[in-house]
Parts: structure tokens; sequence; C-alpha cells
């Protein structure tokens, strides 16, 4: 149940309350911890929220989706050592047992959701609609399928979906930040400082000599395992996706150019018209009005008259969708320079003047005929893809590997000889025939030789994959890294070297010291940069010499160490400006805007704390350990 409800959020519902609130309790309880309500339970069972027990494979599942998700943002897989050291182990955890307690106080609520208002919600969700634009029962029913669902089971989930948001959606409401919170928040946010920098590089740090063979192999001893061999695996996969079925999916012309014709207006570049609009209470007025206008009066006169500004009659340069339908019908049929007889729209009489006509471009279908062949090749793919997992299931349960099985069925499997968690070959360079968004690699991380995998959610299709061979990791010797030891070693001299000097640098500035003499003298140049804020980033200057220059006072001097690097950089700080706040001003309203949400966000968060407490949560923690790697 909790595997479906999070599959529908993260792929078909991301766009709507529920996943905004969801994402907040995330973070929330992330920086919480969960320490507190670890405690033995059944095997089978990770979590149980009041009546609710979330199984050790369901979590498994919403877990590895989104890893998935998170590695298609990303673009490249996110292992399960990444995952846990960003915590998103316990950030997954406790939204799903979020999810869990807020159905179960829905229920001890009473709370429902009308037949007609779930409909109308699935009938909305643009995942289901057709080449048309209007809903598709065939492609409603290939969509869930391909994720799992029967019809009744995703309207169930659906309206738990709609329970939560009733939930949380009043949970906040009133909430106002003080006014002295947007002041300190504001001036912290617009504060700028001024620096001058001078940066000390390998030139500065002097000659390097090449290390003895002794110093070099006590290094290598001291530091060994930052050189060990990862381990390797040798995996085999097939992708089952409307993506990849639609390549080999022909499509005629004749179906392109049906689809073309269907959307030609909106392929192509519309028409567009500069217009000036006044609109009045009734006909009378209006045509009285245009007769004034006719006789030479302009536009603006007329606006001023009514207490109008020029922006409020100037509609700028508009489609005629973006009018009031009876509007647009009479302003796009004007030449330029003629006024319109009174108009009767939605909101009352208008009279329209055309300035300016900028023609549109009619679609070409040669230039759009590929995309759209690829659009309808992957909609009929859709289809097959059901028709395809089954028969893949066939033959795995038949005791088939990935590769025979594919190979019977006509796909093509993608074999990795060598693979290390992190996506890299052996020779470090990225694996190049993952799909970007495939998170094949830890799957197989979490897996064995000989074990039959489940199939992977991916793209609206599924991955079978097998793991072939393990490469255990091991310590390397002297002579297979010599040259990644040797320089890592003469790097670490040069930042030594350079860290002295800094720390030399900084002495003497402290003590009245000029920045541009002490630079002179080992041959760097300074550098400034000015009115730059928290979050800037300056040209030439790290985003950490930017975070050390605003805990620096006025005039103060510092050194810091370049991320990445052995430089280092010393500067002072010439100028602090503290900014007046204008509370009527866009920015501090919508820091307001930010504020108001956090509010509310902070206040959910809490109300599901509660709820939790209350209704009793228990949690696997082995099982928990087991599913995200951290027993391994």
């Amino acid at each position: 149940m909790l595997r479906g409800m999070r599959k529908a959020s993260s792929n078909w519902l991301g766009k709507t309350i529920m996943a905004a609130v969801m994402g907040v309790l995330i973070i929330s309880f992330g920086i919480w911890g969960i320490a507190d309500i670890f405690r033995g339970f059944g095997q089978s069972t990770l979590a149980k929220v009041g009546s609710t027990e979330i199984s050790l494979n369901e979590f498994r599942q919403i877990y590895t989706d989104r890893l998935q998700q998170i590695g298609r943002q990303f673009g490249r897989p996110l292992t399960p050592d990444q995952a846990r050291a960003f915590g998103l182990d316990r950030q997954v955890l406790q939204q799903t047992i979020a999810e869990a307690a807020l159905d179960e106080e829905a229920r001890r609520l009473g709370l429902g959701q009308s037949d007609e208002q779930i409909r109308q919600l699935i009938m909305n969700d643009p995942n289901f609609k057709g080449v048309g634009g209007n809903f598709d029962p065939n492609r409603f029913q290939a969509v869930i399928r391909n994720f799992g669902y029967t019809e009744q089971r995703y309207v169930a989930e659906q309206r738990k979906v709609s329970l939560r948001r009733q939930l949380t959606g009043t949970i906040g409401a009133g909430l106002e930040p003080p006014k002295a919170l947007i002041d300190a928040l504001t001036r912290f946010q617009n504060e700028q400082r001024a620096i001058e920098f001078v940066r000390l590089d390998a030139a500065q740090a002097g000659t390097i000599d090449p290390p003895s063979p002794e110093a070099l192999a006590a290094y290598f001893e001291d530091h060994k395992v930052q050189f060990r061999a990862p381990e390797y695996r040798k995996i085999a996969f097939v992708v089952i996706s409307p993506e990849e079925i639609g390549k080999w999916t022909e499509v005629f012309d004749e179906d392109a150019k049906k689809l073309f014709e269907q959307r030609k207006d909106r392929l192509g570049t519309p028409e567009k018209r500069q217009i000036h609009q006044v609109v009045f209470p009734n006909a009378t007025e209006a045509q009285a009005a245009r007769e004034r206008l006719a006789g030479g009066l302009p536009f603006e006169d007329l606006a001023k008259e009514r207490g109008l500004s020029a922006a409020d009659v100037d509609l700028g340069l508009v489609t005629k969708s973006a009018l009031d339908p009876a509007v647009g019908d009479a302003a796009f049929a004007l030449p330029v320079g003629e006024i319109s007889p009174p108009i009767q729209g939605r909101l009352g009489t208008a009279i329209v003047k055309v300035d300016k006509i900028e023609p549109g471009v009619e679609a070409n279908y040669a230039s759009v005929a590929a995309d759209l062949k690829r659009e309808i090749a992957t909609e009929r793919a859709r289809v097959k893809v059901a028709d395809l997992r089954d028969k893949m299931e066939d033959e795995r349960g038949g005791g088939s590997s990935v590769t025979d099985a594919a190979k019977k069925l006509g796909l093509t499997a993608v074999t990795i000889d060598a693979v290390d968690r992190s996506g890299r070959a052996p020779d470090g360079q990225p694996v190049a025939n993952i799909p970007q968004g495939l998170d094949v690699v830890s799957q197989a991380f979490n897996s064995d030789v000989g074990v039959d995998n489940d199939p992977v959610s991916f793209r609206g299709g599924y991955v079978w994959y097998d793991v072939l061979a393990v490469t255990p990791s091991r310590d390397r010797n002297l002579d297979e890294v010599r040259d990644q030891v040797e320089a890592r070693w003469r790097q670490d001299q040069i930042a030594t070297k350079l860290k002295a000097k800094a720390t030399e640098m900084v002495q003497k500035l402290e003590q009245g010291g000029k920045l541009a003499d002490e630079a002179a003298a080992i041959g760097a140049k300074v550098e400034t940069t000015t009115g730059f804020k928290r979050d800037d980033s300056p040209a030439g200057v790290p985003s950490n010499v930017v975070a050390a220059a605003f805990r620096t006072a006025k005039d103060g001097v510092a050194q810091t160490p370049v991320s990445g690097g052995s430089d280092v950089i010393v500067f002072r700080v010439t100028d602090i400006v503290d900014p007046a706040v204008d509370f009527a001003s866009d920015a501090v309203k919508k820091l307001k805007d930010s504020l108001d949400r956090a509010l509310t966000e902070e206040q959910v968060a809490s109300y599901v704390n509660k709820l939790e407490t209350n209704i009793g949560t228990s949690i696997n923690q082995a099982a928990f350990a087991q599913v995200t790697g951290a027993n391994q």
C-alpha cells in the first residue's frame, strides 16, 4: 500500500500540494533524528505505525524508487554510501512513517472523499491524457498497469493522498512571521562586503624535491586506505521501457501528419499584436469614448480621465489566446491604427486599438516530423511494455538468466565487466552504457551472484539485472599506484608550505603590514572584489572564501585554503555595508512568503511528530540497516 503511494507521489503527483508537504517532512525529520523510536520488531516488518505495518519489501521498493529519482536529477546513480552520508535513508524512513501516521489519523477522524472528486482528480491528471489532450482510458490503464496498479487500487490510494492534504492543509493557517525576524533575515541576506586578497599557489611554494624511496614508502603506508582498490561487480541488465521499445516501432507519415494538424497552432509561432484597451461599465459610455478617440483623443489621455495609468491600458504584445475571447476576435480582425466598436467582454464593454502586428510563423511538418514520430512510437510502446514484462517474468521464473531471457525475447542485454559502487570502471571513468538516471549499480551492490532480483521500475517500464561476478576490495601495492602516491605526496608538501607562508603573511598584516607589500615580496598579485553577498559567487573567489569573509570583522585578515587543491587565499575585509530594510519591496515580500511557508511546514512537521508519538511507532533497526546497506 505505502509502496504504491510513494510511487504515485514521486512520479505522478510531483506538482501537487502533497509532494510539497511531504518534501518538508523529509527535511524536518532529517533534522530531528529518530533514534529514540528504534527497538526490536518482527523480521518481516520494518516498522509499525499504529495498526499500519510497513513491510521490509515495501520499504525496500520505496527507498529504491527515491534513490533512482534523485539519481535522475543529478544525472548519475546515487550509491547507498552516498545516500547514507546525505541522511536520505532516515529521511525516506521518516517520510514513509509520516504518511502512515496521516493515514491512521484520517481513519480516526472519519475523513472521506467523494467518488466524483476522485474521478475529477484522475481525469485532470496530464499523465493520463492522450494525443488529443483529453483523458484517455486506454492510456490510464496502461500507465497504472506499468506501475503495478489495478484501477481499484489506484483510485483507493489517490483517495488517501487527498485525505492527507485535507489534514495538512489546515495546520498552518493564520501563522505570521514576526517583523523583527523579517528585519534580521533581510539584513543578513543583503549585507555586502568587500575584500582584497592574494592567492598563494604552487609558484609560491618553491621547489619541491622528489621524495626518497623511503619517504614515499612511508607516506604510502600511512595513507594506504586512500589507494585501496574498490570492490567491483560484473553485472548484466536489460531495459524494457516505452522509450526503448519505441525505437523499434515504425510510424508512418500519415499518422504523424494527423498529429501535426491537431497541434499545428501550438507548434507554430502565433500572431501577436500590440493592443491598447479601455473597459467601460456599459456600451453607452464605451460608444461615447470611442467617438472621442476617433476624433483624435489619445488613449493615454482617456486613461487618465478614468484614473488609469498608461500601463493599465497598454496590454503589450499579446497573442489572441491571451485575451478575453470576444475581445481577441475583434482585436485580431482590426488593421493597425483602427479603433474597435464597443466589444462586450466578460468584465465589461471594451474598446481596443491595434498599434502593431507581428505576423505568426506557421509550423513546418518536416522540422517536427521526427519528434512527432518518436512521441507516437513511445505512446504505442506503452501497451507493449506490459506484455514484454509478463514474458520476461515468465522466463525469469523458469530459471533463465537476464541475458538468456533477453536473447529469447529479442531484447538487447547490457553486460558491464567491472563497476564499483560509484559507477566507475577500473580505469576510473564512469561506465558509459548505463542509461542516465538508472540506479542499477547500487541495486547490484545490494544483491549477490545467483540471486533472482526483482525488476526495478524505470521510465514507465522495468529493468531486470543479474550479478555475474564479484571482485572483492583489496589493498594495492606501491608499484601499482606509485604515480598517484607521488602526486598526492607532492600536493601535501605544497599545501604544508603554503599554509606556513600564509600564516606568516597574516601575522605581518595583523602587525600593520600592507597586503600589497607582502604580495610583492612573494611574486603574487593583489586582487579585489566588492559588493558581494553571502550567497554570491564573485569571479575568482571560491565560496569558502566568501563564507570566511562574512566571519571576519572589518579590516580583519584571515587565510582560507581553496577547496579541491593546495592553494591558499589570504584576504583582508575592506568594507561592510549594512543595508536598509524596505518592508514594501518585492524582495522582502518574497522573504515573508518564504517564512510563511516555513512556519507552516514546521507546524505540519510538529503535528505529524505528535501523531506518531500518540499512535505509537516501532522500527526494526536490523531490517532498516539491511535495506539501506548499512550492515555491509
